[in-house]
């Protein structure tokens, strides 16, 4: 099966015909950019990620934003649980993928990071939000809900012992 993958263009600074209007049509990333938007405005640019990670964390407590920090998504190859696993900076609604950079400028490496994560996972919308320049710029990436990567289709082996560690496994929809 193909995969089918759209990547959003949504900049922070950009007007509402050239991406705005993609955020507003989903409240869950509309929410989760106007919390990195906030931390932006407060903290500016130019520190590193860890800062950016630590007040958005706070900035979604204080907005009531449901979320998990770096959890950890372990991977399968042909039905066999690897030993390394996935870490993305968020999940926020048990659904979106936040992955934080304070870079002056986001290269394929990041894009195939977050892109990785989506396959991986099995999650179908990812955001890619950069600090690291003076006007924060975020990217929505949305999968195909017709595609499943290998690395999550049923039957999963086992379940965790340790409850910080998620198998992957394809979001109830």
């Amino acid at each position: 099966m193909r995969r089918v993958l759209k990547r959003v263009e949504d900049r922070a600074e950009s007007s509402p015909s050239r991406g705005a209007n993609h955020s507003i049509q989903d409240p869950r990333t509309y929410a989760i950019i106007g919390a990195a938007l906030e931390v932006h405005r407060e903290l500016g640019c130019g520190l590193n990620e860890v800062f950016y990670q630590d007040a958005l964390e706070l900035e979604f407590k204080f907005r009531g934003i449901p979320y998990s920090r770096e959890p950890a998504y372990h991977m399968f190859y042909k039905q066999q649980k690897l030993r390394s696993f996935l870490r993305p900076d968020f999940i926020c609604y048990d659904s979106v993928i936040v992955e934080l950079k304070a870079l002056t400028e986001i290269t394929g490496r990041e894009i195939s990071q977050i892109l990785g994560y989506l396959k991986g996972t099995g999650f179908q919308i990812g955001l890619l939000i950069n600090f690291g320049s003076s006007s924060m710029t975020h990217d929505r990436f949305i999968q195909s809900s017709k595609w499943i990567p290998e690395a999550v289709k049923p039957p999963i082996l086992d379940q965790p012992s340790d409850p910080f560690i998620k198998s992957a496994s394809r979001p109830s929809e």
